[in-house]
């Protein structure tokens, strides 16, 4: 599935976060978005996800307005995982992963044994499992975003829309989740604060400051030491792999005077 966006703009409260957001991802493209605190990526994937309504711009789905879709046909083409997952009710695993079938569900229909099966499929692919019957209110946080995860796969939604989903996971789950997902062969768009992941399982980067896109194109493309300076006021050092290819981001240290600032 293609998803477009046309000069999305949005407002919350007095403050304008987005200022005219285009941008496109082709079909079974994985699209990064990266950018500081503050610059609007959650936001605009709120917007994707229809969480909140932009206040001007279009949203396309495979160049359909979204408008013209329904919150349950929408939710069928695309399932997201986002960085909060708290619930006032307990669930166990296995109740939270099936709650990813209630798009293809009818009104107070039952799950039924096609569902379980996809259930069970999902938790196996996250490495989960095991945990079916374990509380989800029980879990770390690392151990609730793959949960998460798999209730997302079992949407079998043809794009994926993350909002920064390896923060919780230590370095192993990190690069485990975005094989998974990376694996799925769909469309993905993913708001991603370490550039290192970026660089390794993106297609193509949109770089936001303050609302806005200032750079756009493959991870060679966008992350150079210029872009990361400019965006997060921090000198980096951007190395490519000799046998991979793969770029590496590292960063110098800044020694802060205290004395200085006083």
């Amino acid at each position: 599935m293609q998803i477009k966006t046309l000069d999305l703009e949005a407002y919350l409260g007095e403050s304008h976060i987005l200022k005219g957001i285009s941008i496109h991802a082709n079909k079974k493209e994985f699209v990064g978005i990266i950018g500081p605190n503050g610059s609007g990526k959650s936001t605009l994937l709120k917007c994707l996800y229809r969480s909140l309504k932009p206040s001007i711009g279009t949203i396309f789905l495979d160049d359909k307005d979204i408008r013209d879709f329904s919150i349950k046909e929408s939710a069928k083409r695309m399932a997201v995982v986002s960085q909060h997952n708290n619930y006032n009710f307990d669930f166990n695993v296995a109740d939270m992963v099936l709650m990813g079938r209630s798009p293809h569900k009818k009104f107070i229909e039952k799950d039924n044994a096609k569902d379980y099966e996809i259930m069970e499929e999902s938790l196996e692919k996250v490495g989960m499992k095991s945990y079916a019957k374990r509380s989800f209110s029980t879990l770390s946080g690392g151990e609730k975003q793959r949960i998460i995860l798999a209730r997302a796969l079992a949407q079998k939604a043809e794009c994926l829309i993350l909002d920064e989903p390896t923060n919780h996971l230590d370095i192993k789950y990190q690069l485990q989740f975005m094989s998974t997902v990376k694996e799925l062969d769909i469309t993905v768009i993913s708001a991603i604060h370490d550039l290192n992941i970026a660089a390794l399982y993106c297609d193509k980067i949109y770089a936001m400051k303050a609302g806005k896109i200032i750079s756009y194109g493959t991870p060679k493309e966008v992350l150079t030491k210029e872009l990361i300076k400019s965006l997060y006021e921090v000198d980096a050092k951007v190395i490519e792999d000799d046998e991979t290819g793969n770029l590496n981001i590292i960063y110098r240290s800044h020694t802060l005077n205290l004395k200085d600032k006083k």
